[in-house]
């Protein structure tokens, strides 16, 4: 399949969020894509392809003993469109080949533990893509907005982190992290969009509405987490997220460089190819 022109550059540059000020996120922008929502509605449907292709050799590798994984850490608040990059992206995978986890409030069993406790135990097993649907990055968010433990105790959280993830990278874990901002304007659109419809009650939490009233202590603890733990082995990549399409078509181009990254090719046969070929033709 030809190589995607309509990106100005690779999605892992134009999103990379070495010095991004969080306040000053244009969250309707598509950075690095030069099309309309059109446009890249129709290329999603061409990369899909690719990534299943490549997703699939991940999975084949790693049924034939490769230890190597992919980690797709979502974090964003309420109505980022999380939920939408699970079921429009990894759903165009196949699903034996992923490893899915949603993180919400800790339960009782969690809480006696340390916070990394519940994310080593979802971690991706080789072949896997895992998603992380919010992830340990709660517990220097929402705990830090909340004020649910001492500053002391979760600022220590970053380096403990950094140094989890290190570990993961050094043990063959590739970590594709994708923080998703969209405007209060837009949040509230979505919102409201969940009250008026009665198959989207479900989704609907009323806390989602006090909520709002921290965002600018939410920026500051997610303008933290991208100057303390954006590292050259697991980077940050900040997404505007109020353009759904551009979303999901840009979280596609992070999975296909980083499985691209792996340089993957198809197992070889662990038989003789021949002779299985002979048994077959008489049986």
């Amino acid at each position: 399949m030809a190589k995607a022109t309509t990106w100005s550059k690779p999605a892992s540059k134009a999103l990379r969020a070495a010095g991004v000020k969080v306040g000053s996120i244009d969250t309707s922008a598509t950075p690095g894509f030069k099309g309309d929502k059109r446009a890249g509605e129709k290329l999603l449907a061409e990369r899909q392809l690719v990534l299943s292709d490549l997703q699939e050799r991940l999975y084949a590798n790693g049924r034939s003993g490769d230890t190597r994984s992919v980690l797709l850490v979502l974090q964003g608040m309420d109505t980022a469109g999380k939920g939408g990059i699970v079921r429009h992206v990894i759903g165009s995978v196949d699903p034996q080949g992923v490893d899915h986890a949603a993180f919400g409030v800790p339960t009782a069993e969690e809480k006696k533990h340390h916070f990394l406790w519940r994310i080593r135990k979802q971690l991706p097993r080789g072949g896997q893509i895992g998603v992380f649907d919010r992830s340990h990055y709660e517990d220097v968010l929402v705990v830090r907005v909340h004020e649910l433990v001492p500053p002391e105790v979760w600022g220590k959280r970053y380096d403990e982190i950094n140094k989890f993830e290190r570990k993961l990278v050094d043990e063959g874990t590739t970590i594709v992290k994708v923080a998703m901002f969209v405007s209060l304007d837009e949040q509230k659109k979505r919102l409201m969009q969940r009250l008026e419809r009665a198959d989207k009650y479900w989704k609907f939490n009323p806390a989602d509405i006090d909520e709002r009233a921290y965002w600018p202590a939410y920026q500051e603890a997610y303008q933290a987490v991208l100057d303390r733990t954006d590292t050259d082995f697991a980077p940050w990549h900040v997404l505007p997220a109020d353009a759904k399409w551009y979303s999901r078509l840009a979280v596609t181009e992070l999975l296909i460089e980083a499985l691209q990254g792996l340089k993957l090719d198809w197992p070889a046969a662990q038989f003789d190819i021949e002779e299985q070929k002979k048994r077959l033709a008489k049986a």
